[in-house]
């Protein structure tokens, strides 16, 4: 642990088209070199073909989709006596929301669709109706939590 004193938390501007400042952050992590402006044309641009592909809204999609795959538990490596044990832990909602973002990005960038647009779109349209490798990303952390609930009590 640091002995300086903690980050400050500067808090995130929200995006002009949505307002959300959890968008920013998703534009952020989408975001390649510093260029802003090409991730936003990226996000915007799969927004808007959720929307052609779906007939729903695309920031509604989006937000379905980010609450399918925020995971509720993980596993974090514990030493205990010689031995490293898996110790199931609840994810603080900070790092539920980052960990979603990395895991969709990703997973996206896996995709084999031509276009950044269509890849993020698909894989937040398959994240919506609970499939795609970011969801089972997050149902693989759930499973090895449960499977090591037995260490639970190493918790600290």
């Amino acid at each position: 642990m640091s002995r300086r004193r903690s980050a400050i938390q500067r808090p995130q501007a929200p995006d002009p088209r949505f307002g959300s400042s959890f968008v920013t952050k998703f534009m952020g992590c989408l975001m390649w070199q510093g260029k802003k402006t090409v991730a936003q044309r990226i996000f915007y641009g799969a927004m808007d073909l959720i929307q052609e592909k779906t007939k729903e809204d695309g920031y509604a999609v989006f937000q379905k989709a980010m609450n399918n795959v925020k995971p509720v538990l993980e596993v974090r490596p514990r030493r205990v006596g010689g031995a490293t044990y898996q110790i199931p832990m609840e994810v603080r909602p900070k790092r539920r929301d980052q960990l979603a973002i990395k895991w969709t990005v990703t997973a996206a960038r896996a995709r084999t669709e031509h276009t950044m647009m269509e890849k993020l779109a698909g894989e937040l349209i398959d994240a919506s109706k609970g499939q795609g490798a970011a969801v089972k990303k997050k149902e693989d952390a759930h499973k090895m939590a449960e499977s090591n609930r037995a260490f639970a009590h190493y918790r600290w």
